[in-house]
């Protein structure tokens, strides 16, 4: 079985060695091929990937320009994959040693695979403090409709991708939460490979993970119009919003917020609630 492994970038100059790096050191006794899928960047993303035509025989950069996301992106690079199983990581982060064997040999058993998230190597301590997740991340086994996982670290047999019809392109955010239910509406289960590690950059900046939790808010009312239809329990509620509110003024005053960390965490959560209350706006969807 062959593996395509689809990496989306979008002006990705200052983090895209690192992980092609990363990839050029895997090793697999399968073929497998490389396909970077670039959005459109107009800095030296392009130019920096193809100085590793000669680590990565088998690299293929192609321009899937013509649309913006991510979504879109690796649409394009699974339109011209050459392998029966497709594995999707990021531009931003770093595939840990054997991750392309690792998720070669649990798409030789299963459809549908993700791996798990480490932070620890790509971002400050602070940071990783700020959104709880010391001890790493793999799939949300827990949601109340269906597990989710993030779309840095997936893989699944070419076929059910083309089934389901690629990735949603109308969501520039959250996206992948959509296609893990898409793809499991169909029967499809969702299979953790505890070995498939790949470290996970945040953004960098308290405005940039406000901006990322803004849409990652302002798609939900969208996600939830499409698949409520389908089993999604309504999990948005306008008491929340006010109660968000009121817990930030409290901490505020009873000074639980007073470090770099817990600030941050509650500016994110303020920005992803008015994200929700725009997204509502503008598809028109109205929380209990």
């Amino acid at each position: 079985m062959m593996l395509s492994v689809i990496v989306p970038s979008f002006n990705a100059a200052d983090t895209i060695a690192i992980q092609l790096e990363a990839l050029a050191n895997q090793q697999w006794n399968q073929p497998w091929e490389v396909i970077i899928a670039d959005n459109g960047s107009t800095d030296e993303t392009v130019a920096i990937a193809q100085k590793y035509s000669t680590k990565i025989p088998s690299l293929r950069i192609i321009n899937a320009s013509d649309n913006k996301g991510a979504s879109h992106a690796r649409n394009v690079g699974a339109s011209v994959a050459k392998g029966e199983a497709l594995a999707f990581c990021d531009a931003d982060d770093e595939v840990a040693p054997g991750w392309v064997a690792a998720m070669g040999e649990a798409l030789s058993k299963y459809d549908f695979v993700a791996g798990r998230t480490q932070h620890w190597k790509l971002n400050e301590p602070w940071l990783v403090k700020s959104y709880r997740v010391e001890n790493g991340e793999g799939v949300a086994f827990d949601h109340p409709y269906l597990p989710t996982v993030g779309g840095n670290n997936i893989g699944i047999k070419r076929s059910l991708h083309e089934a389901v019809g690629g990735f949603d392109e109308a969501f520039l955010a959250i996206e992948d939460i959509d296609y893990c239910w898409i793809v499991q509406e169909t029967g499809a289960k969702l299979h953790e490979v505890p070995d498939a590690i790949v470290n996970y950059r945040y953004r960098t900046t308290i405005i940039g993970g406000c901006r990322r939790s803004w849409s990652v808010g302002f798609y939900e009312p969208l996600l939830y119009i499409k698949h409520q239809p389908l089993g999604l329990p309504k999990l948005m509620s306008w008491k929340s919003w006010i109660r968000t509110a009121l817990d930030f003024c409290l901490d505020v005053l009873r000074l639980k917020v007073r470090d770099k960390a817990t600030l941050a965490g509650w500016l994110r959560t303020l920005a992803w609630r008015a994200g929700q209350i725009q997204g509502c706006l503008k598809y028109g969807y109205f929380p209990t």
